[in-house]
């Protein structure tokens, strides 16, 4: 075992590691940070997906040694993804809920570069993240009108910012 420092949601942790002892069971058993489920074992399903410095990595895969970087977890991601877990209630996108926190990191790091993706690159991207009960039209609806909505958000904050061209804001 081999004590190790993590940054994960933005707190430094000290964990003991063997060295094949991946991300997901340090994430699991030692933080107990649960939202990453183990399904396939093998990074194919993506019920395991947390970021690694923003990029979505499979934790069941990834040796815990070797991870360099923030890990952000769907627990550090709950204030900033709300709309986002709003959007997959809303389009009925979970059933059993055990895939979600790997379609919510994963749609969320697709949506943080803040452009509007068009429903290819959403099918596209998403495609790491195996669904066995909603199908997946309803994630990609979700993932499209948080998308939408947070474009919105934002051209509304820039008219806000730009102003009106009426002099000073009272």
């Amino acid at each position: 075992m081999t004590a190790r420092r993590l940054r994960v949601n933005g707190r430094d942790a000290e964990v003991e590691v063997a060295p094949d002892d991946t991300l997901l069971h340090v994430l699991r058993d030692q933080l107990r940070l649960t939202g990453a489920k183990e399904s396939c074992g093998r990074g194919e399903c993506g019920a395991c997906t947390v970021l690694v410095d923003g990029v979505p990595v499979m934790s069941c895969v990834m040796l815990a040694l070797l991870v360099r970087g923030e890990v952000t977890t769907v627990e550090g991601l709950a204030e900033e993804a709300r709309d986002l877990r709003e959007a997959f209630a809303d389009a009925g996108a979970f059933q059993c809920g055990f895939c979600t926190p790997g379609q919510i990191v994963r749609a969320q790091a697709l949506l943080a570069g803040g452009g509007v993706p068009d429903e290819r690159v959403v099918r596209e991207q998403m495609s790491g993240n195996v669904c066995r009960c909603t199908g997946y039209t309803q994630i990609i609806d979700a993932v499209l009108a948080t998308g939408r909505r947070r474009a919105m958000q934002r051209a509304e904050v820039t008219t806000v910012v730009v102003g009106d061209g009426g002099g000073p804001a009272s």
